[in-house]
């Protein structure tokens, strides 16, 4: 290859890379692979990625790097032939609850323009047509409607609204004005006038009486001028022997209420902007509303026995002496039980009372004091808002459930801006449907449009479809603008990036991406496929760190890490065509070839015969699910992208459990009942969440066997001797550790206009303890050699500590023997972080009835790691446990005992049950799409 025409990498060195050497070809499509933690992602992100990212911030002048800080250079002695950079990694997904599918993608952006520029307006009070007028028009249309009547040109200044209006009358005086119309009466303006505040009125002032006449068309002009001027652009026209008014106005009116509509522009269609999101959930399409449920759990129980949860049992406190106040009104007591109060004593203990309450207590002596009382509820309130405490707000919102915003009806936009309609939609209506609904609708509805309005449309409907055709390409048609990022997985985020990549059109650019087939169903990785070959085809070379079979045998150029993972990892183990790839010799090609494979059960478990079943489930797009799970079995949910796995298992049935056991504040989505809660003790939600934030969390104080260790060093003889208890061998708290660098065992050195150095503690040399603690050794190794020990070592130094060997044993038993006991957590990948889960849950002694609920737990997991996982799984369902599993890896699903198949599509096409059963059984079901490449998988694993 010459050097043109390829990424040189010389001397990689980033974490377990052992000085590597590799040459990429440009223009092609790259698939880095191995076994996890074998050095894929330091080699794609941290060194490629992350020296592309580092040279494009150096071109930028010193004082925008002030801003930015400058990037470290990865440990590499040279890249060359390298193009401007772009990662899709599956970390980036927005939490923000304003970015939704539509926003990241810009299709809602062009939508708002369409419907600014091009949509037909209706009033919200009538649902007539919205009218507007130019000056000439108006005077036109009076001169023509009220030819020699009497009339009064008024401006109206107040709609429906209360208040005495002093100051506005006396405005009007001073500007001159003698009269004006009050709620359909005229009346002369006079000193100190006032009206009723609390009725709702209409005023408006009248700025001419004139008879009409065309030749006093010079006059009615400059009159009308001025009422527009008064009247924020609306005029009425009263006549004076009828009584009847009609309203003209140069902005879009009303022409029956006069209500009228400021000019339409893009940001009155965004949620995100105060002028056109709702005022009352503020553009979030949610309101957190107080349940009366949870602050009256149980009606039975009097207020003195704590019947109102927030108050809890009766206290010698102002609170209670107000509602015994409130309840002597009603000859009642604070020991009646709360379901035989009235409700207009219940009000107004919830809601507060304008009265002033006589409180009399013993603690008061014989004076009475008069309080007022704003309510229970209003005090919740207050514990919502920004400025209480990070407690208060806890302690708040476990009275309040989230709910669709009443105003908007959760369209999130004000009412004005959602009776703009295109045909018979508005652009709320249009954000709910799915990608492929929209695609259709969109391609028919020019035929429904105005010329004037084809004309506007035509160039923004051609690009909103271009946008929505990617998107489509990529498998996401089941979903909707406005779903919120919050919710999307990995994979949907990622392959929602791709597609807003391939519309940009770019030319000559490295594309990296992280395993961007996640959470996709088998049938759909051929779009997907496609899509990375279309971006490769306009001019740019493509890196994917991916597993999947079908994605390296479409790629132009493979290059597999191993042998092993961790220290065992970080060399190149092949480099070349996947056709080549088949006739090699690493584990990868093992399992592309047949020599190896996961192998398929004699038979499945019969379970214990005991099942949990959820009824009537209607979350997003169930259709009324009826799911059984029977327990004791290794159970897959599948079905394509978007079918409704995640919100059965994630949003119903495990929110169901934790609320049961463990009193969760999470509620599921909507069902009917469940059974067979009896039958099971816990839930275990394993996800690949990192397990730390910070890092000093690590496998050793996750697992807790630091505990353990630690206290192994306290009862030796020399830390006796010292007076050395376990906390002394923390590196979290003073005494033990190294107080220059905090137990940290690096020093964070700032720099102004470069970016933080970290250096080894000067004192400690990395070790994180101080010198006296480092002297306690057991078999001749300090703390701190302990926690550089991989799992494999310790498992052996270990091996005569029974409590420590079975916590690390089960670590070294998930396939994580390379992986340091002191290594930060937060450099250990997803399904490393997911493995570690695993183990702890594994050396937990358990009842045998636990349900362990994973997500697709095989993403960023090779062949080999997939075997190493499903050996832990099965052990522990051997135990009697059930494990839920979410997956579309067909290497997981065919070693299920059951198979929950939910579809047939994705979106609004999908959520029903289509069929259960074995592998085998699902295989031969006609309909299910699962079924037909669990068929494939089936007669090769016989083979």
């Amino acid at each position: 290859m010459d050097s043109v025409e390829q990424i040189d990498v010389i001397g990689a060195r980033v974490h377990n890379l052992k000085n590597v050497d590799i040459k990429i070809p440009r223009d092609a499509l790259t698939v880095i692979t191995g076994l996890s933690g074998s050095g894929k992602s330091s080699l794609a992100f941290d060194t490629i990625f992350a020296e592309g990212q580092r040279r494009y911030i150096d071109t930028f002048s010193a004082y925008a790097r002030s801003f930015l800080g400058n990037l470290e250079r990865p440990d590499v002695d040279e890249i060359t032939g390298l193009s401007p950079v772009i990662s899709i990694e599956q970390k980036t997904t927005n939490k923000n609850p304003r970015s939704t599918v539509g926003t990241t993608t810009e299709v809602y952006d062009f939508l708002r323009l369409l419907y600014a520029r091009a949509g037909n307006a209706f009033s919200y009070v009538t649902n007539e047509p919205m009218i507007k007028y130019t000056e000439d028009q108006i005077v036109d249309l009076i001169v023509k409607d009220y030819e020699g009547k009497k009339t009064f040109l008024l401006a109206p200044l107040v709609r429906g609204r209360k208040g005495h209006y002093k100051e506005l009358f006396e405005q009007i005086r001073k500007k001159g004005y003698m009269h004006v119309r009050v709620d359909g009466e005229i009346r002369e303006v006079l000193p100190g006038m006032k009206i009723d505040r609390y009725k709702i009125h209409d005023i408006e002032v009248v700025i001419d009486k004139l008879q009409v006449s065309q030749k006093d068309r010079k006059r009615l002009k400059e009159s009308m001028q001025e009422a527009m001027k008064q009247g924020n652009g609306t005029i009425l026209i009263l006549d004076k022997d009828t009584d009847e008014s009609r309203y003209f106005s140069k902005k879009l009116m009303c022409p029956t209420s006069g209500i009228s509509y400021d000019e339409p522009a893009p940001h009155n269609f965004s949620f995100n902007s105060p002028h056109g999101a709702c005022p009352r959930c503020k553009g979030l399409g949610e309101v957190n509303e107080i349940d009366m449920e949870k602050i009256v759990p149980n009606k039975k129980l009097s207020i003195y026995e704590g019947g109102i949860d927030p108050l809890g049992k009766y206290k010698n406190t102002t609170i209670f002496w107000q509602i015994e106040a409130i309840l002597e009104k009603y000859d009642l007591t604070i020991k009646t039980p709360i379901e035989k109060l009235p409700e207009e004593a219940i009000d107004e203990i919830m809601n507060g009372t304008d009265e002033r309450l006589k409180i009399k207590n013993q603690s008061l002596g014989n004076s009475n004091y008069f309080l007022s009382y704003d309510g229970i509820l209003k005090y919740i309130e207050l514990q919502q808002e920004n400025t209480a405490s990070a407690t208060e707000r806890k302690w708040a919102s476990q009275y309040s459930k989230s709910m669709k915003c009443p105003d908007c009806n959760g369209a999130r936009l004000r009412k004005e801006s959602l009776h703009f309609r295109i045909h018979d939609k508005n652009i709320a209506e249009l954000s709910g449907m799915d990608i492929a609904e929209l695609y259709s609708w969109l391609e028919n509805v020019e035929q429904f449009l105005s010329d004037k309005q084809k004309t506007i449309a035509t160039e923004i409907l051609k690009e909103i479809r271009t946008r929505l055709q990617f998107l489509l390409d990529v498998g996401l048609n089941y979903l909707s603008l406005n779903r919120s990022s919050q919710s999307l997985s990995g994979g949907e985020s990622q392959r929602i990036r791709l597609a807003t990549q391939i519309g940009s059109q770019l030319v000559n650019v490295l594309y990296i991406l992280d395993e961007p087939s996640i959470g996709l169903h088998q049938r759909d990785n051929q779009r997907l496929i496609r899509s990375l070959q279309q971006l490769r085809d306009t001019g740019n070379s493509v890196i994917v760190v991916e597993h999947d079979k079908d994605m390296m045998m479409a790629a132009d150029y493979v290059v597999d890490l191993g042998p092993k993972a961790g220290r065992l990892g970080g060399e190149i183990v092949f480099a070349g065509t996947p056709d080549e790839m088949l006739k090699a010799n690493t584990l990868t090609s093992e399992y592309l070839n047949g020599k190896k494979r996961i192998e398929i059960p004699e038979k499945v478990r019969d379970g214990n015969g005991q099942s949990l079943t959820i009824k009537g489930a209607t979350g997003n797009n169930l259709k009324n699910v009826t799911a059984t799970f029977p327990l004791g079995k290794m159970i897959c949910v599948t079905g394509v992208s978007g079918s409704g796995k995640s919100t059965l298992i994630n949003e119903t049935l495990q929110p169901i459990l934790s609320q049961h056991f463990y009193r969760s504040l999470k509620d599921p989505l909507p069902y009917k009942s469940v059974e067979g809660l009896e039958n099971i003790d816990k839930v275990v939600e394993v996800d690949q969440s990192p397990i730390g934030r910070t890092p000093r969390s690590n496998p050793a104080t996750y697992t807790g066997v630091f505990s353990d260790i630690r206290n192994v060093f306290a009862t030796l003889p020399e830390a006796k001797i010292r007076g050395y208890k376990p906390g002394r061998f923390s590196f979290n708290t003073a005494g033990g550790r190294c107080e220059v660098c905090g137990g940290n065992g690096y020093k964070t050195i700032e720099m102004n206009f470069l970016p933080d150095v970290y250096v080894p503690c000067e004192a400690c040399n990395g070790k994180r303890y101080n010198k006296e603690t480092l002297e306690v050794r057991f078999k001749g190794k300090s703390i701190a050699d302990v926690l550089n020990m991989t799992i494999n070592q310790a498992v052996e130094f270990f091996e005569n500590q029974p409590n420590i060997l079975n916590k690390i044993k089960t670590l070294q038993d998930v396939g994580l023997g390379y992986i340091k006991l002191g290594q930060s957590s937060t450099t250990l990948s997803g399904g490393e972080s997911q493995r570690v889960k695993l183990a702890t849950e594994l050396s937990k002694r358990d009842t045998g009835k636990t349900i362990y609920i994973l997500d697709e737990p095989t993403t960023g997991l090779h062949f080999e790691d997939i075997r190493v996982l499903l050996g832990v799984l099965n052990r522990l369902v051997d135990k009697g446990n059930t494990v839920i599993i979410i997956e579309h890896n067909m290497d997981v699903i065919k070693v299920a005992d059951y198979i929950i198949d939910i579809g047939p599509e994705g979106g609004q096409g999908g959520g029903k049950v289509i069929c259960t059963g074995t592998p085998q059984e699902v295989a031969r079901h006609k309909t299910s799409i699962t079924g037909k490449f669990l068929k494939e998988e089936l007669k090769d694993g016989m083979q």
